[in-house]
């Protein structure tokens, strides 16, 4: 499956940038795994940016209104996906500090929460690159989840 992270704005907090970078290489053994930072706007230009970056894929907008989701249901939804539904692109959205608005949260094939809390969108990457990475260890049985 090829994972495709789309972030409105470039890392800038030396641990996340740091993070990131960590998480995508650890995620290249597992597959295709792309980030795109996209140049931030207006939150109608961000949703337009989306969504033009993410057509033809399986879109999974990250939004604090989005069903949260723990790893093992990351995980179940991953091997949906791909072993039911024959998906082979995903691309997950992160907007910029004003979120995404109505119309690219319709426009999305999932909705997804990381917390309950409304996380910093810098934190929010760093976290779900890492959840990636996890499922991905996980799904193949090697031992970083305990």
């Amino acid at each position: 499956m090829h994972f495709k992270i789309l972030v409105i704005g470039k890392p800038s907090l030396v641990w996340a940038k740091a993070g990131a970078e960590d998480y995508m290489y650890r995620l290249q053994r597992y597959g295709r795994a792309e980030m795109e930072c996209l140049k931030e706007g207006t939150q109608a230009q961000n949703a337009e940016r989306l969504l033009k970056a993410s057509d033809g894929c399986h879109r999974v907008v990250l939004d604090e209104r989005g069903r949260l989701c723990d790893t093992a249901a990351a995980r179940a939804s991953l091997d949906r996906w791909e072993i039911d539904a024959g998906i082979k692109r995903v691309a997950f959205l992160i907007g910029g500090a004003d979120g995404h608005p109505p119309q690219l949260r319709s426009a999305a094939h999932e909705l997804w929460a990381l917390s309950p809390m409304t996380l910093q969108h810098e934190l929010a990457l760093v976290v779900l690159l890492e959840q990636l990475y996890r499922v991905q260890t996980i799904r193949r049985g090697e031992p970083y989840h305990r």
